[in-house]
């Protein structure tokens, strides 16, 4: 037998044994890590504005990579950090993209440059335009207009404490519900 064979043959040291187990363990702790922070996480949601799509306190997975290889697109629901609280997020649907003038009629229709978008998601008629009143909102190359689905029950883009959100705030695209069971699957986007 060679003296190579028999080097592989030692048994580890107990020293040995805690260190491969240590660099194992960080192994794991620095993939979940970077997996949470860059590539998927999971959020819950708070509030009743996205009824009936979402509920309060249903947990979803959110895609956080996505949006840094495309912009979101109209209907995909966004979360990105609540101006209010720190480290809690609110979700909602983008109606409104980048350069585009969202206006709320008086019969509760949304228009986007003048046209009526067809508006599956809202469960009822806009009582309240808020800013996009009269002349609407134009927004800006980086900016979005988000709604809760449960209109009457929202605070979104609407109102001044929201107003228009820029890409670089929005976190991520909600895509999977985790919670509670009788909901599991994909988020109706698109």
């Amino acid at each position: 037998m060679s003296s190579r064979d028999k080097k592989r043959k030692k048994k580890k040291t107990p020293f040995g044994e805690v260190l491969s187990l240590s660099l194992y363990f960080l192994a794991i702790v620095a993939t979940a890590w970077f997996l949470n922070s860059f590539v998927i996480t999971r959020d819950v949601v708070s509030g009743n504005s996205m009824y009936d799509t979402l509920s309060d306190g249903d947990i979803l997975m959110v895609d956080l990579l996505s949006y840094r290889f495309s912009p979101p697109k109209r209907f995909d629901i966004v979360v990105f950090p609540s101006p209010f609280e720190q480290n809690a997020n609110i979700v909602k649907r983008v109606i409104g993209l980048p350069n585009e003038t969202v206006c709320i009629d008086g019969e509760g229709n949304i228009l986007i440059n003048d046209r009526v978008i067809n508006d599956r998601y809202g469960t009822e008629k806009i009582n309240d335009p808020g800013l996009a009143d009269g002349r609407g909102v134009t927004l800006g190359p980086d900016e979005y207009f988000v709604l809760g689905d449960n209109r009457n029950d929202s605070l979104d883009s609407r109102s001044a404490k929201i107003g228009n959100v820029k890409k670089k705030r929005i976190k991520g695209r909600a895509v999977f519900r985790i919670w509670p069971l009788n909901g599991f699957g994909k988020v109706k986007g698109r």
